[in-house]
């Protein structure tokens, strides 16, 4: 029988990175109290290149080789967490995310492994890529009101620069879903190319 798992593709964030992110979460929470939210775990903050969904076990092997070959090609580098948004928009927030200032490599990084991945069969997200780390969902009952509410927080609170974080691999992780929410188990980890001198 042909086992699946799902999984995505994303950089692991460092502890303290997490905690700090944490701590914004922890602001948002205390003036949305009344919203009905589900806010990710500060253990389960990460930055994802590629949602991969359903992967046949088959597979995981091939997909290790790419995130292995992909990564190899890429210097390490760095990113920066910053100002508040929310898709689709600030005025209909349903995805609320702290912004990520992104340099080439990142984008080059997934746009090599998103192109890979394709051949498999891994569909590519149609709107592009844009680089963002997600705090939380609001919840599909939620009333105007609650939505006027999170809009109106969401534009008067300002984050400012949260964290510098340094990336030298990428890691594939299997996501499981249990009631009191996901959990995210890392499968392999690619390495940037490897700087010498």
């Amino acid at each position: 029988m042909n086992q699946v798992l799902r999984a995505f593709i994303a950089i692991e964030l460092p502890l303290e990175v997490q905690k700090k992110l944490g701590q914004v979460i922890q602001r948002l929470q205390e003036q949305l109290r009344e919203v009905s939210i589900r806010w990710v775990k500060p253990q389960n903050i990460h930055l994802t290149l590629k949602f991969l969904g359903e992967v046949s076990v088959n597979n995981l092997e091939t997909i290790q080789q790419i995130l292995a070959n992909e990564a190899g090609q890429v210097t390490p580098f760095e990113f920066s967490i910053g100002e508040l948004g929310a898709f689709p928009n600030l005025k209909r927030p349903r995805v609320l995310w702290l912004h990520v200032a992104a340099p080439p490599e990142l984008f080059a990084l997934q746009r090599s492994i998103d192109v890979q991945t394709e051949r498999l069969g891994y569909v590519s997200e149609e709107r592009g890529y844009s680089p963002h780390i997600t705090v939380g969902r609001v919840n599909r009952q939620a009333s105007a009101e609650e939505i006027n509410r999170i809009s109106s927080v969401l534009q008067k609170t300002h984050i400012g620069l949260v964290e510098v974080v340094r990336v030298s691999s990428v890691t594939l992780f299997r996501s499981d879903l249990h009631p009191d929410g996901s959990v995210y188990t890392p499968l392999a980890v690619a390495s940037l190319k490897k700087l010498t001198g």
